[in-house]
């Protein structure tokens, strides 16, 4: 399947208005949005697609589309991805241990910071 950028899936045309990513893995992985669905606010998942032919799923007639999630279950989506946002694979968590890692970025972060107390200091 070819990779289709989440955030350009707008059909069927006569039923999306609009499309918000809240949640995506990338390349032959899946995604989540808040789609306005008929004038409605709905949940909407898809796999992306990635290497090959195809455009992900579903589809419909070779037009990625949006699986829109029952009413019932939209909060329980909502809630998971906040937590994969946070704590998941390329989450808060990971981008803060990845960032604290990096020497050179915590040195400049540092000094950063020591400059503006420095500036704060001053106008007193």
């Amino acid at each position: 399947m070819t990779y289709i950028e989440p955030q350009t899936v707008c059909a069927p045309r006569a039923s999306v208005r609009a499309v918000e990513i809240i949640y995506n893995e990338g390349s032959g992985k899946w995604s989540v949005a808040r789609v306005n669905w008929e004038d409605e606010d709905r949940i909407g998942i898809r796999w992306n697609g990635g290497d090959g032919p195809g455009v992900g799923n579903p589809q419909s007639r070779g037009r990625a589309t949006w699986f829109i999630v029952p009413e019932p279950l939209q909060q329980v989506v909502l809630e998971k991805v906040e937590e994969l946002s946070i704590s998941g694979p390329g989450g808060l968590v990971e981008k803060y241990t990845e960032m604290s890692n990096d020497r050179a970025r915590e040195r400049e972060a540092e000094e950063w910071s020591e400059g503006l107390i420095g500036d704060a200091s001053a106008e007193g």
